[in-house]
Parts: C-alpha cells; structure tokens; sequence
C-alpha cells in the first residue's frame, strides 16, 4: 500500500515538472524573440539614415541662421557709415571751397552759404554797389537774424544793401525785395530831420561801437563816403 501512494507521488510530481519545464521555456521564447528577419535590418537601416540626415540639416540651418542674422546686422550697420562717410565729405568740401576762395579770392570770408567782401576804401552808396556788382555779387541784403549778428561781430561802419530811394519810406534790398525784419537804431529811420547837413537820407549803413547786436541800422545820405560790403551767395567766386 505504501509503495502504491509513493508511486503515485513520484507520478504526480513527474508531471507537475514537466508543466513547470514547459511553461519556462514559453517564457524564454516570449522573452528572447528570434532575431530580425532582412527586412527589419532594412528598416532599421533606413531609420538610422534618415536620422544621420535630419542631423546634417539641423547643422546646415543653424549655419544659414548665423549667417543671414551676421548679414542682417552688416547691413543695418550700412546706412550710419554711409551717412557717416558723406558728413566728412562735405566738411571736406566746405574745407576746400574755403581755402580755394580764400587763395583765389583775397579779402572774401565765407559765412554760412554765401561770401562776403569789405572793402578797404570808401565810396558813396552807388559807387559802392558799382564796385560789388563788378566782382559779380552786390551789396550786401541782411534777411536773417544770424547775417545780422555777423555784421555786428565785424563791428564796421559798411554800407548795405538797403535803400528807399525809389519811394519815401518804403524800405527795398537791392535785389527788390521788400524789407521785412529790421535792425534799426532807436528813433531810426528819421530821413534826415535831425541833420540838416545832409538833407534826404535814403541809404542805410550799419552803425559801429553799438553794444546791442540787433540795433546797428541808420539812414543817411547816400552821397556819403563810407566802406561797403558785398555779399555774394553762389558758385561764381571760386
């Protein structure tokens, strides 16, 4: 009896073993597939080639964008050099027409856009504007506030070019313009009433020592010698 159950055990844990062996070696092969077949070589293959190049790309673009932001930054800087360029060329322009003129045109200084003359004798108001007309300017016309200052920084007693010969009281420059903003002394114009020496005064000249630099106009009479000075605002004197 005893050796009939021992059997029986032995039976039972043969089987038993054999599910056990079974089951392990399912796992295994569920575990460890076989390896890839050619097909999945190829894939895996392409996969990897088409990562290689999405990598040479990415390089490629972020070299294209260091590039073109290198470029975009030359070219903002492009318009500051250029305007840089023709600030020192002007200047070096406006260098040479003052010392040309200067050379070729002894007793003229430069203010602003136009050439000025003071002469070194004296003459009548025509007679004065005769000379400057024959040096190809005219008398000079003081229609801004900075001609103005400039007149009285020379601090002569010049003629210029105002008169009111044609009508009493109606003040013209020589190039016919009407007079507008004016520089006069006090109790200026008066045509003469205080001097009767020189009856009629239809000339302005600008009054030296005066210590208010926008109060330097007088009328007088243009029979009277005085220097001049003309003013010439284009190219013809270089």
């Amino acid at each position: 009896m005893d050796d009939y159950v021992n059997k029986e055990v032995v039976e039972i844990d043969k089987v038993i073993e054999g599910n056990q062996n079974g089951a392990m070696r399912r796992v295994t092969t569920e575990t460890h597939p076989s390896a890839p077949d050619g097909s999945g070589r190829r894939l895996y293959g392409m996969v990897a080639v088409g990562f290689g190049m999405l990598c040479v790309l990415q390089v490629a673009l972020n070299i294209s964008l260091r590039l073109v932001y290198s470029l975009t930054e030359e070219r903002d800087q492009l318009p500051a050099s250029y305007n840089d360029l023709i600030i020192e060329r002007d200047q070096l322009d406006k260098e040479k027409e003052y010392t040309v003129g200067k050379c070729s045109n002894p007793g003229w200084n430069k203010f602003e856009s136009c050439w000025y003359f003071v002469s070194s004798e004296t003459k009548t108001w025509s007679e004065s504007r005769q000379d400057c007309m024959e040096r190809g300017a005219d008398l000079m016309i003081v229609n801004s506030r900075e001609k103005q200052r400039f007149l009285f920084a020379l601090n002569k007693r010049a003629w210029i070019g105002l008169t009111d010969r044609e009508t009493e009281g109606s003040w013209k420059w020589v190039d016919g313009t009407p007079l507008i903003t004016s520089y006069w002394i006090i109790d200026q114009p008066n045509n003469g009433r205080s001097v009767s020496t020189f009856p009629g005064e239809d000339c302005v000249v600008l009054r030296n020592g005066q210590d208010q630099p926008e109060k330097t106009w007088n009328d007088i009479n243009c029979a009277q010698k005085h220097i001049w000075i003309c003013e010439m605002c284009n190219n013809n004197l270089l």
